[in-house]
């Protein structure tokens, strides 16, 4: 096996596979609308390391001024996603990707790394017990449950946007936030559209296409958020299914 890790490029990102879907010999839609969207984000410091293999061992993060989630902070760095999956666990793939990323942010002189997290582990959010092992603590905190880890270097500390804690919206009818940064977006967001349209359920399924838009979402947000009834749900990735047991409620 070849262990070597790569970081995406403008120059190889096409040719990358990008580890979270693998199994498709075809073009993919949620990977193709992913690689456009990191086209667009590399160069504003974005890194999307990984290993060099077929399989799902990568990190990926951001300058937090540049990420799209409703948190602010001077001088950190924002971590979306730490994801090793299959075969590839066991063999200290995630602390090679975790410590390159705190060593990346030392070497660009940040006061830190910062990262999504809850007071029970979401699924769709990167192990925050991993984390706690490399000094992140919780630095902010929603009504919710949800939390903002930080491994501080200086004893500056991030925050949630005011709004992010609102988690309340005037929309009453299922409500999803979600932008292009998960391959796996692409195909939830159209069964969940064709699920709706079915059923007659009316549903605002709306994408962020902005970092405006993302810093200033009423809600904590990795790149996916669901509101039913103008609360806030849940950031983890919804099937049909979820929408199903929702409309029960």
């Amino acid at each position: 096996m070849n262990e070597e890790f790569v970081n995406l490029t403008p120059e190889n990102l096409a040719e990358e596979h990008l580890c979270c879907i693998i199994r498709s010999k075809k073009p993919h839609p949620g990977v193709e609308a992913k690689r456009e969207w990191l086209a667009e984000r590399l160069p504003e410091g974005h890194v999307f390391r990984k290993l060099r293999v077929k399989g799902c061992a990568f990190i990926e993060y951001a300058p937090l001024e540049k990420a799209w989630v409703p948190i602010t902070g001077e001088n950190y760095l924002y971590l979306y996603c730490l994801w090793v999956d299959g075969p590839l666990k066991g063999h200290g793939y995630a602390t090679s990707l975790l410590e390159y990323c705190l060593a990346d942010a030392r070497a660009q002189g940040r006061s830190g790394v910062c990262m999504l997290g809850a007071e029970k582990q979401k699924a769709w959010l990167s192990n925050q017990a991993f984390a706690k092992k490399f000094g992140f603590e919780t630095v902010d905190t929603t009504e919710n449950g949800y939390e903002l880890l930080a491994c501080s270097f200086d004893g500056t500390a991030p925050s949630f946007t005011p709004e992010a804690k609102r988690m309340e919206i005037d929309r009453k009818e299922l409500t999803i936030y979600y932008d292009r940064q998960c391959p796996f977006i692409f195909q939830r967001i159209e069964a969940i559209r064709d699920y709706c349209a079915e059923n007659q359920i009316p549903a605002s399924l709306l994408e962020v296409t902005s970092l405006a838009q993302a810093k200033a979402l009423p809600c904590v947000f990795n790149n996916w958020a669901v509101f039913w009834q103008g609360k806030f749900v849940t950031v983890n990735l919804s099937d049909v299914s979820f929408v199903e047991k929702l409309m029960k409620k």
